[in-house]
């Protein structure tokens, strides 16, 4: 791969140097653990710039790293997204624009909640940090729902 996949830079805003606070405290804690979340990946040998994509305050909020890759495969723009959520990262190769990142991640969250619900193995599917159980299925499917309805309607319409 030649890392060439880029992202709409027209619907993300560009943060300051991670030192630097960007003027909200929420924003800038989501922030911190949007980095630490990429930094533990060895794929990651670096983050070059920080963008911000969309934030509903305490409930997700989406950026875009520019990575120095530890390896040829890897995108050097990955999405990553954090908040009342489970983590997740995804390269801009398989999504442009902060609505595209959250249709797929909800896409594939939506597969996870399936399967836990129906007892059958997680293992394959996008990393969620809770047993593959209904109970957790149902909690999770609920945020979705909410997601979906409230929050892809808003990042469709920017």
């Amino acid at each position: 791969m030649d890392n060439v996949a880029k992202p709409d830079f027209s619907s993300v805003t560009r943060l300051p140097p991670a030192d630097v606070s960007a003027g909200d405290d929420d924003l800038d804690s989501a922030r911190v653990e949007a980095r630490q979340y990429l930094e533990f990946y060895n794929w990651v040998l670096s983050i070059k710039g920080e963008y911000f994509g969309y934030g509903a305050e305490g409930i997700i909020y989406i950026f875009l790293f520019e990575i120095e890759p530890g390896r040829p495969e890897v995108n050097r723009w990955i999405w990553a997204i954090v908040g009342d959520v489970p983590l997740a990262f995804l390269p801009a190769d398989d999504a442009t624009t902060p609505f595209e990142v959250l249709d797929s991640y909800i896409g594939a969250l939506e597969e996870w909640v399936e399967a836990a619900r129906e007892g059958k193995s997680v293992a394959e599917l996008i990393p969620v940090n809770v047993d593959a159980t209904p109970a957790n299925a149902e909690m999770l499917a609920g945020r979705l729902k909410f997601l979906d309805e409230r929050i892809l309607p808003e990042l469709k319409s920017n």
